[in-house]
């Protein structure tokens, strides 16, 4: 009887140690899904760094430098207290901006009246660097959404 006993008690273990991995090994698939839910993906999804011509500091040419965002979910977000970051610290902050489903704003550094699909930092200065530099977009909690690098910092 005892012999009956402990090989029910190692199967049992088995098949609970069995049970544990595979529910592990679950969870991350799991969590991934439940993540994406929870966290609304809004990506950058084109920058123009270099303004095409000139570098004159015209109000044109400031305009022509810009990062476009897109809204790759089903939903309207609001990207109130958003920001967005080059290297050097410049920030531009998301006051009460709604991006639609599937829809892409464009931010451009120059001065101008905010639309639907265009925001301006109203800057008088360049902001991203043409030959390198990252754009960083971070949520109302301070946590990077997405990032964009291109070029090399020496």
């Amino acid at each position: 009887m005892s012999s009956v006993s402990s090989s029910v008690r190692r199967i049992a273990a088995t098949v609970l140690a069995a049970g544990a991995v595979v529910g592990a090994a679950a969870l991350p698939a799991g969590a991934q899904d439940h993540d994406r839910r929870q966290h609304p993906r809004v990506e950058i999804s084109q920058v123009q760094a270099d303004s095409p011509g000139r570098d004159d500091h015209s109000n044109r040419s400031l305009n022509n430098e810009w990062v476009e965002i897109t809204n790759t979910t089903r939903d309207a977000m609001n990207l109130r207290g958003w920001t967005l970051r080059d290297d050097d610290g410049n920030r531009y902050r998301f006051d009460n901006v709604r991006i639609n489903s599937h829809a892409t704003i464009r931010i451009h550094t120059g001065t101008g009246h905010n639309t639907r699909t265009d925001l301006f930092q109203n800057r008088r200065e360049y902001i991203w660097g043409n030959r390198a530099d990252t754009a960083t977009l971070r949520d109302d909690h301070n946590r990077v959404v997405d990032t964009e690098t291109w070029g090399r910092r020496h």
